[in-house]
């Protein structure tokens, strides 16, 4: 254990209160969780509407955290010539402007505009991260940081699970009921009627989000946003000598890699979750639709966990070192897969669901360690952090390629999962390394 320090979370320095601007900003992590958490049943809804295999439908992955890995490092240089504040702004006018896209996207009625809105929209959540996490950090007294930045992601589950109830009851229940069988066996203009039909049901929950975005935005915009003593002194200071310094730093450069294969062991096991509950509740004579529905009431219930286990591991942090819980829940995570991937069926379920609850402390605490020693390059080293969100847009589509595999010893659904397996590996490694 170690020793229990009492130091506020949130500080009022030199006169200024950072209560306001951290109930604020906190809404942008339920935000960019939203926008996570509808995308993930996207993939298998995706596949369904346009007659794809999941290999193809994890391209919208793909598009999504690859806009996370293109403008995390604008967003970081662009926070360092101008304010947080302006890198809020600048972020929600990106996510909105990508959910809008979706209404043109529907009248095209191709797979690529989907895309392009995907990609356009979290540009804007890459902007928002990349400004709101260090933000965060930076709101009181260092050895707080990761418990203060465990709360503000603690509203981030709570936006996940808005954007699953979302998705199950206003998409995915609402789509066609034929399965991508039948799907297959209709004529091209019937194949279009119904395709136009079950994009409409899709673009609506954007749309609405639009509104809330762009009211969100107008918030922001009235609201002071103090700006950080740290803020100003990066501005002219050369990029390059920058990056050196951040990557010869081990936790941070460890930080990053650990991070890359995190998120993709949590968007593995968000998405596929779909997959594996439709192949089981299939197996017991559900049809495609219920069994995926049902599917997505289990990944509720995952998300659930996931947001009780933050306000947990709050606690637990008072206690014990972040790096020792991190190693632990990744050893977790580690057993319960294996009973994924080598028990399946109904048990198989509930050990995926379980993965989430040990998952819940890991982004937030890798990103805490990672900076720990990061002064004057705080925004560039977030950049960083964020960029390794790719795992997210990689790492599926390994995933995907073995479903849609051949594998004959076991269903390649359940053999999948040696992809978040590996990956719980490199984050325990991480944990272990700060467990001194």
């Amino acid at each position: 254990m170690k020793d229990v320090k009492k130091s506020r979370l949130l500080i009022t320095h030199e006169g200024v209160s950072y209560v306001l601007p951290f109930i604020v900003v906190t809404c942008c992590f339920a935000l960019w969780g939203f926008a996570n958490d509808i995308t993930n049943p996207m993939v298998k809804a995706f596949s369904k509407i346009f007659r794809m295999s999941v290999t193809q439908g994890t391209l919208v992955q793909v598009a999504f955290y690859g806009g996370y890995f293109c403008m995390a490092l604008p967003a970081a240089l662009f926070i360092r010539r101008h304010t947080f504040k302006s890198g809020i702004v600048t972020g929600l006018a990106l996510y909105a402007l990508g959910v809008l896209l979706f209404i043109p996207a529907r009248s095209i009625g191709s797979f690529w505009p989907f895309l392009v809105a995907y990609f356009i929209l979290t540009c804007g959540l890459s902007f928002l991260e990349t400004t709101a996490n260090p933000y965060i950090l930076l709101m009181g007294d260092r050895e707080t940081a990761t418990r203060r930045l465990n709360l503000a992601q603690s509203f981030n589950p709570i936006g996940s699970l808005a954007g699953m109830f979302v998705a199950m009851n206003f998409i995915q229940a609402r789509l066609s009921p034929l399965d991508t069988a039948q799907r297959a066996t209709l004529d091209d203009a019937s194949f279009e009627a119904l395709k136009q039909s079950d994009l409409g049901v899709l673009v609506q929950p954007y749309a609405l989000l639009a509104v809330v975005l762009v009211t969100l935005l107008v918030v922001m915009l009235v609201v002071p946003i103090p700006a950080m003593r740290q803020q100003g002194r990066d501005e002219h200071r050369p990029l390059l000598p920058a990056i050196r310094r951040l990557l010869a730093g081990r936790a941070y450069r460890n930080g990053v890699v650990a991070q890359f294969f995190y998120v993709g062991a949590q968007i593995t096991c968000w998405t596929f979750i779909i997959q594996y509950g439709t192949r089981v509740f299939m197996t017991q004579g559900m049809t495609e639709q219920a069994a995926e529905v049902l599917s997505q009431r289990y990944n509720i219930v995952a998300m659930v966990l996931f947001c009780l286990m933050r306000f947990v591991n709050m606690y637990l942090m008072k206690f014990f070192k972040p790096g020792r819980l991190l190693a632990v829940f990744a050893a977790l995570a580690l057993l319960l897969l294996s009973g994924v991937i080598m028990v399946g069926g109904q048990a198989g379920m509930y050990c995926l669901v379980g993965v989430s609850a040990c998952m819940s402390l890991m982004f937030p605490t890798i990103y805490g360690l990672a900076l720990g020693d990061v002064h004057e390059d705080t925004e560039l080293g977030s950049a960083g952090l964020i960029m390794a969100i790719l795992g997210g847009s990689l790492l599926p589509a390994v995933q995907a390629m073995i479903i849609d595999s051949n594998v004959t010893f076991m269903p390649a659904v359940n053999l999948s999962f040696i992809v978040p397996a590996v990956c719980f590996v490199v984050v325990m490694l991480y944990g272990l390394s700060h467990n001194d």
